[in-house]
């Protein structure tokens, strides 16, 4: 009896093992080819303003009883005063942290009991509030939405906590080479304007900031005719209409108009190769920047695909080149960051030190070849792919709905824009992405910023680039547009 039950089982494993080879066989060695963009079927978002002038945008989606409400300023960090860096993200940073009479764990309490959580941030050109509940706590959550932008307290307690918690950010982001890098290039892009300082705060800035900066920017800011009010889900346009009435209808407009956006870009005066010396750093952060069109610019989609192709994903160029094929990073990528009044373009990698100045010539090799020669139709293929399922995925949720609608109407895009996405990719041509390199990503206007220990790589910098210039951290000053205290300059 055991020695059949043996047989049995030896013949049952021999015929897997077959199956399985043949199965193994017949597995296809190439990948099929990638099935048509999804379509989107996107309701138009639907445009109301109250007598205040509160824009109020809805876009219905009743298949889930969700609605998301975001509540946008159109204006961010670029309002920062010269010296106070960090003001409006401390600003909406401190809007749930007290409000009409309730206390920051009061508010998160009150949230958590409607089912959601308030967020608050401040970025450029725009800052936020937002919150996803059910369809029936959406008025209660209203309600607590306008308590925190029209009635926040500032109390001197949660100033000094949300301080000291941007201080420990900025601390972990000066302590990462690329990080570094990318907040010096930026200076280098806009030199003096209001997009230079970083978004987060300065060392020195953010000491100096104190309550009645605050309650001042958001006098001035947080106001309904310079407000817009994103509802997403399942809501109709009526609704949403006499819900933003009930809550915000008393919100009242100042008599004095809404302060204008300070110049983007100014004067530089950094090299266009410049070293950050960090003694006895372990690796070096290279960035590479350009200025970038505006995001009302007609452009804005053949950017975005050159950024797919670029470094916008792990098969792209840049990770291709310094990553895959050479080893020389764990991963290489670039961004495009377009706003109300310009925009940038940056390409990052972290590298041994070593290797620092050859990442820094492949990386301008592949801006140059973007407008050299014409991307190979399979290769924007997948580029284009990989956008499209990314965008699709983004209006999966309210909250994410909520964003891309929110994001064309403080640039003043056409808010149908949010369902031709697709289209728009799918149209970008290659001869287009090689005029617009051409245009915006060539050597002129370009800069470079290498954080890393220079005694290893800063003789071969200067030979490769013998305009480059040198500064050392330790005299790092980013409320500088030349990034150094007074009495010391790059050599």
């Amino acid at each position: 009896m055991s020695r059949a039950i043996h047989r049995l089982a030896l013949a049952a494993l021999v015929g897997t093992v077959f199956a399985g080879g043949a199965a193994a066989a017949d597995f296809p060695t190439t990948p099929p080819p990638p099935g048509p963009a999804p379509a989107l079927h996107i309701p138009t978002p639907i445009r109301q303003t109250l007598a205040n002038g509160l824009e109020v945008i809805s876009v219905r989606r009743a298949d889930l009883p969700l609605v998301t409400a975001r509540l946008l300023i159109r204006r961010g960090g670029e309002m920062d005063p010269p010296g106070l860096a960090g003001l409006a993200s401390l600003t909406a940073n401190l809007l749930t942290k007290g409000a009409a009479g309730l206390t920051a764990p009061q508010i998160a309490a009150s949230a958590e009991a409607l089912g959601g959580s308030l967020d608050a941030s401040a970025g450029w050109d725009e800052s936020s509030v937002g919150i996803t509940v059910t369809t029936p706590k959406l008025d209660d959550a209203l309600a607590l939405l306008a308590d925190v932008v029209r009635r926040p307290t500032f109390a001197q307690d949660e100033l000094a906590r949300a301080r000291k918690q941007a201080e420990d950010e900025l601390q972990l982001m000066l302590s990462r080479p690329t990080a570094l890098a990318s907040l010096a290039s930026t200076r280098a892009v806009f030199g003096d304007g209001a997009y230079g300082h970083p978004r987060i705060g300065t060392p020195a800035s953010l000491q100096r900031i104190a309550r009645a900066d605050v309650q001042r920017l958001h006098d001035v800011l947080y106001r309904p005719d310079n407000a817009i009010l994103v509802l997403t889900g399942d809501i109709t346009p009526e609704q949403a209409l006499a819900l933003a009435q009930r809550r915000f209808g008393d919100w009242a407009r100042p008599a004095a108009a809404v302060p204008p956006v300070p110049a983007a870009s100014g004067h530089s005066s950094l090299p266009a190769v410049l070293v950050i010396d960090q003694p006895g750093g372990g690796q070096a952060g290279v960035v590479t920047a350009h200025a970038a069109p505006r995001r009302s610019d007609g452009q804005f989609y053949v950017g975005t695909v050159a950024n797919a192709v670029l470094g916008g994903s792990y098969s792209a160029r840049l990770n291709e080149e310094i990553r895959i094929k050479r080893g020389l990073s764990y991963g290489a990528n670039s961004s495009l960051d377009p706003r109300r009044d310009g925009g940038l373009w940056l390409a990052s990698a972290q590298t041994k030190n070593p290797s620092a100045v050859k990442v820094v010539q492949l990386m301008q090799d592949e801006f140059d070849r973007l407008g050299k020669t014409a991307v190979p139709a399979t290769e924007l293929a997948a580029r284009k792919a990989t956008l499209v399922g990314a965008y699709g995925r983004s209006l999966e949720t309210t909250a994410g709905l909520a964003r891309r609608v929110g994001e064309l109407a403080v640039y003043g895009v056409d808010l149908a824009e949010v369902g031709r996405y697709v289209d728009a990719v799918e149209s970008v041509t290659p001869a287009q992405i090689e005029a617009y390199a051409r245009a915006h990503l060539g050597p002129k206007g370009r800069h470079v910023v290498v954080v890393g220990d220079a005694s290893v790589f800063g003789g071969a910098m200067r030979k490769a680039y013998p305009r480059s210039g040198q500064m050392s951290k330790k005299r790092l000053d980013l409320d500088s547009a030349n990034l150094e205290a007074k009495g010391h300059g790059s050599r």
